[in-house]
């Protein structure tokens, strides 16, 4: 499974990352509903800090964010939010090879999120050291680092971008 498939639906509320259940039963191939009622049978396992149930205001905050609202349009319950703990939890919740093949996934996906945020967070504190030692400010830099994190930049169409170096002239 693709991490940046998994990457798209990680949202961050309640200042933590968590992906939604109805994204987690898309991923696993099963229903919604199966993949609530195996939590709730299984309450137990998921705590607050593994698993919280979306407010109506949270879950109108975030429909927006959606690629295809029409999809989950209408819901009568709203969705649990799991956190990291709480998705490595679902697979033994739902005792399936596919759970473990896609928990595999998803893990690896929040592992690289954390790498990335600390990279980043490690560079930015670097460079404000550059800035109070040689009392310079370095703008250009930081919009040259936003530029690249950007999420336009970061997709390329390598496949229809312009091609450069020598180019075979087509005899007539």
């Amino acid at each position: 499974m693709e991490i940046q498939v998994i990457q798209k639906r990680i949202y961050e509320l309640r200042n933590q990352k968590v992906m939604l259940d109805f994204d987690l039963a898309e991923l696993y191939e099963v229903e919604t509903k199966r993949l609530k009622e195996a939590v709730k049978r299984n309450l137990s396992r998921f705590p607050l800090d593994f698993m919280f149930e979306l407010t109506k205001k949270e879950f109108e905050s975030l429909r927006s964010q959606f690629a295809s609202s029409n999809k989950r349009g209408g819901t009568r319950y709203m969705p649990f939010a799991f956190t990291e703990q709480g998705v490595a939890m679902l697979s033994s919740v739902l005792n399936s090879d596919k759970a473990i093949d896609v928990n595999i996934s998803i893990i690896r996906a929040f592992v690289l999120m954390r790498q990335f945020s600390l990279t980043y967070n490690e560079l930015a504190e670097r460079i404000e050291k550059l800035e109070k030692k040689n009392n310079k400010s370095f703008e250009d830099v930081y919009e040259v680092l936003n530029l690249l994190l950007s999420e336009k930049e970061t997709q390329i169409d390598f496949d229809n971008r312009e091609r450069i170096g020598y180019k075979q002239a087509i005899a007539s």
